[in-house]
């Protein structure tokens, strides 16, 4: 177990006040179709939801910047949404939560991508999806390149936040690895199959346990295939740490010294785990520019994921709640 003095936590917190993040990735949008549920269809064996509230949240790369911003950073976002009436719901989100949008592009080349989620008596029922998967290419990849070298100068620390949507080509992850190297700042990748060994000579690195057997084409079930996986993905991605995060087992923190941390969950109810990824590099991320280790970080956002766990829908993770739970231990 990994403990943090007060002390410490303290200055941690306080380190990360402002410091500015730049989050490049798969901008969505989260719908909510909140109701209850009295019967089911009589035309299929499912549940007829009476909904009684709509609402829209961030989601993909944008929630990973709510997040930082919820743990006081100001980041600074990069990437597309459509010219459409979802793009502009979007637009009203930035606007009320104050965010950066110098970085974001509205293109008519793809529709905004929608989740939506519907929940039934506080149960997560169905989740629609709206979206186009194509990769960035020509002028548009361009601009996504040009909006990056613009807003790295800024930035303390960039995360790649990637979903297989097609904003983060393979040209776009190399230039900006490339540009966060140039600029001595940490860099931050969470990973999707696709594009998942293009990620090279990262800070951190933070796939999830499925996500790992994938791009390795390899089971992964017992604690010595865990570490074994860790270890194959930190010497193949020349990462300085990689943070594989184990679902209902917590995190698995591999170093580049060799030094390997298992860092059990602290989630003391499951509502919901939507989130929780982005919860955990955003959360890694800003501990380490705010003057966290990387076991003292792992150990951060492994306590904001599991407070995020405990929640129905998406809720950014505020410093004096995580920090009272870590202190507690629980």
């Amino acid at each position: 177990m990994i403990s943090i003095a007060e002390k410490k936590l303290t200055r941690i917190l306080e380190g990360m006040r402002n410091k500015k993040i730049l989050v490049v990735g798969d901008l969505m949008l989260d719908k909510y179709l909140r109701g209850r549920v009295s019967r089911l269809s009589p035309e299929a064996p499912v549940p007829i939801v009476e909904i009684e509230s709509e609402s829209y949240h961030f989601g993909g790369a944008a929630n990973v910047a709510l997040n930082l911003q919820a743990l006081g950073c100001a980041p600074l976002l990069v990437g597309l949404v459509g010219n459409d009436e979802y793009g502009q719901r979007f637009t009203g989100l930035i606007r009320q939560a104050g965010l950066d949008d110098s970085g974001v592009i509205y293109t008519s080349d793809r529709p905004t991508t929608v989740k939506t989620r519907i929940i039934g008596d506080n149960q997560h029922i169905a989740r629609v999806d709206r979206e186009r998967i194509l990769y960035v290419n020509g002028e548009l990849e361009q601009q996504i390149l040009k909006r990056i070298e613009k807003l790295i100068p800024q930035a303390q620390a960039v995360i790649l936040e990637d979903y297989n949507k097609g904003v983060l080509s393979p040209t776009v992850i190399h230039f900006a690895l490339k540009k966060a190297k140039e600029h001595g700042i940490l860099s931050a990748v969470d990973p999707k199959f696709i594009n998942f060994m293009e990620y090279k000579q990262a800070t951190i690195f933070k796939p999830n346990l499925k996500e790992t057997a994938q791009a390795l084409a390899k089971s992964i079930d017992g604690e010595s295939e865990v570490i074994a996986a860790g270890q194959e993905l930190l010497a193949r991605l020349q990462a300085d740490c990689v943070l594989l995060t184990r679902g209902g087992q917590g995190l698995s923190l591999f170093e580049k010294s060799g030094e390997i941390n298992h860092v059990a969950a602290r989630t003391q109810a499951v509502a919901d785990v939507s989130g929780a990824g982005d919860t955990v590099i955003a959360t890694m991320t800003a501990a380490v520019v705010g003057g966290a280790d990387l076991k003292e970080a792992a150990t951060m956002a492994n306590y904001a994921a599991g407070l995020v766990c405990q929640q129905v829908g998406i809720v950014p993770v505020e410093p004096v709640e995580l920090k009272q739970v870590i202190l507690k231990g629980y």
